[in-house]
């Protein structure tokens, strides 16, 4: 069956998850199913560490949550870390939706697992599958009143778009023997649901943390007088392309227009609607809202959207961007403070590294701070008291964890979980990625560098996963140890990266970047970033200078 006819049989997406879940000689679930096991918030993957035997590559599970701006209670971020311990391979995996993920999951725990996902009001439901995924927002370290403003539009738009099928609570939660029961009512998504997935990210205007141009739909909430006026709203973001394949590309998403504040669901549904019955139902690679945009154009996309929604968008100018720094000791309105830790590659885990793991349970549990996780895969404490710095401190330092971000560049620098367990990925990323940052450092410092935060991501494969494409420098994975090197995505996320390179050794990626600093470092104004220099001076102009063809 194709995709599309496994979903519209699916019986509001039960399958038979529940029947292999109840055979015990199954340790994995049949083709139809792994496509709807998506939906239900968990993928199926392979080891394919090339050191491991074939015959040893057993099957195990990534389970994904659906966390709503990334927010959570001490209580819910502990019973993620336990389950991480219990069920998995004993790490925490934050993502660029600012949820959690827990690796290596084995079939026979997967119901024990959701059971205990749910227990502190939590749900993996709609995290994958093509439907509206995890609403995202800026993270909030000080408390700001306009940030806390959008925590109850994240939360409408999560909550309104889940889809209606009881499918996950009957199988993981009530433990009923499903028995294909009747097809469900789905009156938004009907029985074959999206395309592809629809990603929403929500900020206001000024702050781009959640690099709002990648998203299928942004919203930059207007705020005065201590409300939300109205939004500007952008459309047709995406960063998946495939190597060779000109018909795929990245793309950022357009402003469309203003709404008030009052008609957010009108135009998200308008949106999401356009995507359900345009989008390509035939080439899942061609399946997302961006080429409906750019194929039809902005202008019948938005006349489109405001015959659906009954209403026009206002045009007006949206305000600069200037993207805010989360990491470290911040004040927060309330009086206490908030710690933002920056964590390598998004891993919670005790390894060679050190015992972050170990010292963020003892910190939560011991001072029951709430918790945000962030596009950028940091995460934040909040609400610690002033009493309380020197013993988070020294719990942190014992832990042997550089939880202090160790430059600029570490910051908001990212990368993908790719080799081994990614289906997907072509070559490593998160593995490499720490010796990569220290090489750029090296580079940085020799050209007198340092003091301009270059955000750099590497991705194992062309799906862009780590935003690559809105970078200033980025590795996207080629082949095995290859990669292609785009550049001249800006700070403020509103600019493309362009291909650099292709087919780049691992071991001669650093040959590339010295070329590119020097000619950065001499050319380049007084503190210009490298993205605003390579827009300054023309892509072709430095690709010619650097005799890249």
């Amino acid at each position: 069956m194709t995709l599309e006819e496994i979903k519209i049989q699916s019986h509001g997406l039960r399958g038979g998850i529940a029947a292999t879940l109840d055979d015990p000689t199954q340790k994995g679930f049949s083709q139809d199913d792994q496509q709807l096991i998506k939906f239900h918030g968990f993928y199926q993957q392979r080891n394919r560490d090339k050191n491991i035997p074939n015959g040893e590559k057993n099957i195990s599970f990534m389970v994904r949550g659906r966390i709503p701006g990334g927010r959570l209670t001490a209580k819910q971020y502990l019973k993620w870390d336990e389950l991480a311990d219990t069920f998995g391979v004993g790490s925490l995996r934050i993502t660029t939706r600012q949820t959690l993920q827990i690796h290596g999951v084995v079939k026979d725990n997967l119901r024990s697992l959701f059971q205990g996902i749910h227990s502190v009001n939590q749900t993996t439901a709609a995290a994958c599958g093509d439907v509206v995924r995890n609403v995202t927002q800026p993270a909030n370290p000080r408390g700001l009143a306009e940030l806390e403003l959008l925590n109850e539009p994240v939360n409408l738009l999560s909550n309104y778009f889940q889809y209606k099928t009881s499918a996950w609570t009957e199988i993981w939660i009530d433990g009923t023997k499903v028995d294909l029961p009747g097809e469900e009512e789905e009156p938004f998504y009907s029985s074959a649901y999206l395309p592809r997935k629809f990603k929403i990210a929500i900020t206001v205007t000024g702050d781009n943390s959640v690099d709002l141009y990648t998203n299928d739909m942004g919203l930059a909430a207007e705020i005065s007088n201590g409300a939300i006026q109205g939004y500007f709203v952008f459309a047709g973001g995406g960063m998946g392309m495939t190597h060779g394949k000109a018909e795929t590309f990245p793309r950022l998403a357009d402003l469309i227009g203003y709404i008030p504040a009052d008609k957010i669901v009108a135009v998200a549904e308008a949106m999401i609607s356009v995507h359900r019955d345009y989008s390509d139902r035939t080439n899942r690679k061609h399946a997302r809202l961006k080429y409906v945009i750019a194929e039809r154009g902005v202008e019948w996309f938005r006349n489109e959207v405001e015959k659906r929604q009954g209403f026009n968008f206002v045009q007006k100018q949206i305000p600069p961007w200037n993207t805010p720094r989360h990491l470290g000791w911040q004040p927060h309105t309330n009086g206490s403070w908030s710690l933002g830790i920056h964590l390598i590659c998004g891993r919670i885990t005790d390894n060679a590294h050190g015992r972050i793991k170990t010292a963020l349970r003892e910190i939560v549990q011991t001072y029951n701070p709430s918790v945000q996780v962030t596009t950028d895969l940091n995460l934040i404490l909040q609400d610690i008291p002033a009493t309380a710095k020197s013993a988070i401190e020294k719990i942190l330092t014992s832990s042997g964890y550089e939880w202090k971000s160790p430059s600029p560049l570490f910051d908001r620098s990212i990368a993908c979980v790719s080799l081994p367990s990614c289906p997907l990925a072509l070559t490593e990323a998160e593995p490499v990625f720490l010796s990569i940052l220290q090489k750029v450092e090296v580079l940085l410092e020799k050209y007198a560098l340092q003091n301009r935060p270059l955000i750099l991501r590497m991705t194992g494969c062309p799906n862009g996963c780590a935003r690559p494409y809105v970078a200033e420098l980025a590795l996207i994975g080629q082949a095995a140890n290859k990669f292609t090197i785009f550049a001249g995505g800006t700070a403020s996320g509103d600019h493309l990266a362009q291909l650099l390179a292709q087919n780049i050794p691992l071991d001669a990626i650093t040959d590339v970047f010295e070329k590119l600093f020097f000619i950065w470092q001499n050319e380049g104004k007084t503190e210009e970033l490298l993205g605003d220099f390579i827009q300054r001076i023309g892509f072709e102009t430095l690709k010619e200078r650097l005799a890249l063809g």
